[in-house]
Formats: structure tokens, C-alpha cells, sequence
């Protein structure tokens, strides 16, 4: 449903996804890759936000690198070598060109990623502030991660994570929502039992694809944006 587009990032260039229903203007989404790059299935849910009325934008965070699920070496390599400042400087110009694009109707964005995307959905969530109004990250928090300001936090939060997951503990997780609140935001975070790390993940990487908890997950998710993002 959509094509590749270019936008411009603090004095540079920067490409992304998007996918918009065809003739229709619709709520802004950015779409936060996993640490495979922008693959096809990230793609393939922003074509779902589309068919949905959303207008969907995934930012390709590693400028044209990405790796198969065969390279899980060359995929941590790639996260692990992309700049935070680089990142959030495609984040936050990705965010501007949805709300001014002219398939955008909304005056907020909402935003959801999965792994690392889910933990980039809640950083640009605290760096846009007011432009992002609702934020979903899937099986991806910053945890431990002291230097990051929420005081400009204001979107709605629902995360999704797994029972069974090494890379984000769910009792971890849940401590970040526990201080979330007690900063007064509004998040929940909700925990699918019996799934392990990308149970959301169709393509089944690693595995742990569960289609129910998928459906469950992406269900509540398309409520907090048509909720939230006007």
C-alpha cells in the first residue's frame, strides 16, 4: 500500500515507509523497526495501520542496512552501532513530516514499535511531548535507563510485553510503569502469558510467534490510537 518517501532530519535527509488508505486522510502513526532494520514486515504493519484509516510512517533508523533473520550478529551489530542522537533526530523529523504531510489528519501522532522499537517508541514519546498523544511499545522499554527526562511525557501508554523474556523482564517492565505513574503519567503496561520475546512477530524469527496474543495486543492497540491520536 505505500512507498518509500524522504523527509528532511536536522540539515540532512532522512527515508521512511508510509502507508496511507487510498483518498482518505487519517490519524498520524510512526512505526518503529526491531533491530532487523526496515524489513518487509514493518512494512507490513503499517500497510495494516492503513487499512485501518491510519496514516502510517516507519523511518528507516539504519539509512539502508538491514539484516535477514538468519544475521542475528549482523542485527545486534546494526543496533548496536546506531547513534541515540542520530535516532532521535529521525524520530522527532519523521513525527514533523506526518503531522504536516497531506495524508495526515490528525494534530498529534500516535507511535508503536517492537523490540527495539518499543524502546524508541517511548523515548521519542518523551522527547516529542505534546505532538506524540498515544504511545505502544511492544516487548521494548529503556530500562535502567536514568538519563532519559519524562517530564514531557504525555501521551497515553500501553505496552506489550511477554511473560518469558530475557531481553525485557516483565517484572522490570513493570517497575518502569510503576514509576511512570508515580510521575503521574498514564500507563499500562500488560503482560501476555505464555509468550516469549516477538510473540508479535508474524514472520516468527526466533519462534515465539502467538498469533492470539498478537491479535489480542494489536486489537487493544488500534483503540488507543483511535482514542487518542486526533
Amino acid at each position: 500500500m505505500g512507498d518509500m518517501v524522504e523527509f528532511a532530519a536536522n540539515g540532512s535527509t532522512a527515508r521512511g515507509y508510509l502507508a496511507a488508505a487510498p483518498g482518505v486522510a487519517g490519524p498520524g502513526v510512526l512505526v518503529l523497526q526491531e533491530w532487523w532494520g526496515l524489513v518487509p514486515q514493518i512494512k507490513g504493519v503499517c500497510d495494516l495501520l492503513a487499512e485501518e484509516g491510519f496514516t502510517a510512517l516507519a523511518p528507516d533508523l539504519y539509512h539502508g542496512e538491514i539484516a535477514s533473520h538468519t544475521e542475528m550478529d549482523k542485527a545486534g551489530e546494526l543496533m548496536a552501532g546506531l547513534p541515540s542522537e542520530r535516532a532521535a533526530r529521525d524520530m522527532s523529523a519523521a513525527v514533523d513530516f506526518l503531522l504536516h504531510h497531506h495524508t495526515c489528519s490528525s494534530a498529534s501522532v500516535g507511535v508503536t514499535g517492537f523490540c527495539m522499537g518499543g524502546l524508541l517508541a517511548l523515548r521519542i514519546a518523551a522527547i516529542a511531548g505534546d505532538r506524540v498523544s498515544a504511545a505502544a511499545p511492544f516487548y521494548g522499554a529503556p530500562l535502567g535507563d536514568d538519563s532519559l527526562d519524562w517530564s514531557n511525557l504525555s501521551a497515553k501508554v500501553e505496552g506489550h510485553f511477554a511473560a518469558h523474556d530475557d531481553f525485557f523482564p516483565p517484572d522490570a517492565c513493570q517497575a518502569l510503569a510503576q514509576q511512570l505513574r508515580d510521575l503521574g503519567k498514564d500507563v499500562v503496561f500488560y503482560i501476555y502469558e505464555g509468550t516469549g520475546h516477538a510473540f508479535g512477530n508474524w514472520e516468527n524469527p526466533i519462534g515465539n510467534y502467538n498469533e492470539q496474543a498478537w491479535n489480542t495486543a494489536w486489537a487493544r492497540t488500534l483503540n488507543l490510537l483511535r482514542s487518542n491520536v486526533r
